[in-house]
């Protein structure tokens, strides 16, 4: 039944689309509109106003009889009656990394250096040696 309405509905925007585009423009938006076209008598204008009300109206029936028929089938549920759900361990009995519980990243990061035996930075820089004159 829905996949009937939305083909209908579908079918229902191409005419619309159509019937919109086929309609003299009146307030010559885009220098268009002017002149005789295969359409310029007041009766088609009129006719294609009317067919654009009557396919307006189809389309917002058939988006309601649409979101109706999405919803008919839909369980309500409540969000206060519901059961956490249990969570589940990961597999292979990993257990999660603990953060650091003193300083941030940066100190966790100076005492893995200090773990390595990394050689400290120089304290100051060194001054270059005068040649000796012989």
């Amino acid at each position: 039944m829905q996949t009937v309405v939305i083909v209908v509905h579908l079918m229902i925007i191409v005419v619309l689309i159509a019937m919109v585009l086929l309609q003299k423009s009146e307030g010559g938006g885009l220098g268009m509109g002017g002149g005789a076209g295969f359409m310029s008598s007041r009766g088609t204008a009129n006719l294609l106003s009317r067919t654009t009300a009557i396919l307006a109206a189809a389309f917002f029936a058939t988006s309601l009889l649409l979101n109706w028929l999405a919803s008919y089938n839909r369980a309500p549920t409540s969000i206060l009656g519901t059961t956490p759900a249990s969570q589940s361990r990961p597999a292979g009995g990993a257990t999660p990394i603990a953060p650091p519980t003193s300083g941030g990243i940066l100190d966790s990061l100076k005492k893995s250096d200090q773990q390595q035996g990394a050689p400290a930075a120089p304290a100051a820089p060194a001054a270059p040696e005068a040649p000796r004159s012989q």
